[in-house]
């Protein structure tokens, strides 16, 4: 069954490619990959069984059409045809979202086409899914050959439940892609039933090219009753700039003023009993870590540089954490935040004794990076 990727907008979704043993199968397949571009594919990957040439089952992931805002990826896969290889076309079988069956159109393959055709229902039935409720076209395979049997006698003894089917010739490539482009609507089609597909997010305000992290931060802030815009707006700040510049925005948590505001934001001293202004990393933080921001940027104020450094980077374990299983690069990589600066972090978490004050105000710095990743991407859902 397919499975959506929340973080990276996308829907994989499985096809496999079904039938009587050397009608094509795995030649349709090599033919999709030769056609869609390499930007667009992975990497084609086999497994051979000893006995005869098409015994091997290939993976192949392909970029199609988007749904909502979602990518869909086809994950398309082929299986053994000869029947002593039940097994493998079970396994392989699990999971799909949609099936191709590949029919040879000699006429001294009809006896197999119906045995596998019985069999592909056979083995959906035993998951619980019936075949005429099931995304399924059918490939006539071999039309480029000579005495091949009319359509018409393929489809009384197949296709009796009028499932869309194309003529092909898979070494030529001919109607292949057809084929492929009808499954890929039915599946579409069906997870849009099933509502397996996520609603569309709300589209963000668009941020300028080359705009700095001030910009997409007030792009994510959320408005607060009790606060004014100038009292959670972040410093700008950058990784080039004098780290002194980073310093005193983040210690001083003063809040930036327009010309026209007549009356000043309260600062911090000034602020009611019990509330606290927010620092940029804090007003930035998903609820969920709050209270880590908050420890991070009170450890600065405090000028202790190890604690600010260890609380930023602990904070960061568990923002990176909300982009699913695998090491830290890996998430990192996924939310799309500088792998050099989280290199970085982590070396400077690995010294806290000898830290200085630009540390840890690179660490808030780079903390507040993530938050913008998570925000960006609508993580966590939660928050």
């Amino acid at each position: 069954m397919s499975s959506v990727n929340l973080l990276a907008r996308e829907v994989a979704a499985k096809i496999v490619f079904y039938g009587p043993g050397l009608s094509g199968k795995t030649t349709t397949l090599r033919k999709i990959y030769e056609t869609v571009r390499p930007a667009h594919r992975g990497e084609m990957m086999s497994i051979a069984t000893e006995g005869d040439r098409t015994l091997f089952f290939d993976f192949l992931p392909v970029k199609v059409e988007r749904v909502n805002d979602c990518s869909v990826r086809l994950a398309l896969y082929t299986v053994p045809g000869q029947v002593f290889y039940n097994a493998t076309r079970k396994l392989v079988l699990q999971g799909a979202d949609g099936v191709v069956f590949v029919a040879d159109s000699q006429p001294e393959a009809l006896d197999s086409n119906r045995e596998s055709f019985q069999n592909l229902e056979e083995n959906l039935l035993e998951q619980g899914i019936r075949l005429d409720r099931f995304p399924l076209v059918i490939q006539w395979n071999k039309r480029d050959i000579e005495n091949v049997l009319p359509v018409e006698q393929l489809r009384a003894a197949i296709n009796t439940r009028g499932v869309p089917e194309f003529e092909t010739a898979a070494t030529s490539g001919r109607g292949v892609l057809d084929a492929l482009k009808a499954i890929t609507r039915l599946v579409i089609k069906d997870l849009r039933a099933k509502r397996i597909v996520p609603a569309p997010r709300p589209t963000p305000t668009p941020v300028a090219p080359g705009a700095g992290l001030e910009a997409q931060l007030s792009q994510h802030l959320p408005m607060r009753p009790s606060q004014t815009m100038a009292a959670i707006q972040p410093p700008a700040m950058t990784p080039r700039q004098h780290p002194q510049s980073a310093v005193a925005g983040a210690t001083a948590m003063a809040p930036r003023m327009d010309a026209a505001v007549a009356t000043p934001p309260p600062t911090p001293a000034q602020a009611p009993s019990g509330q606290r202004a927010l620092g940029p990393a804090t007003a930035l933080a998903p609820g969920l870590l709050f209270d880590h921001a908050r420890a991070a940027e009170a450890a600065f104020a405090g000028a202790q540089y190890g604690t600010c450094v260890t609380a930023c980077m602990d904070a960061v374990r568990r923002a990176l954490a909300f982009a699913g299983e695998g090491s830290l690069a890996q998430q990192g990589f996924l939310l799309r935040v500088d792998g050099a600066d989280l290199l970085r972090l982590q070396g400077l978490s690995n010294k806290v004794d000898a830290l200085r004050v630009d540390d840890a105000a690179f660490a808030l710095y780079f903390l507040m990076q993530v938050f913008t990743r998570l925000n960006a991407v609508g993580l966590p859902e939660s928050a």
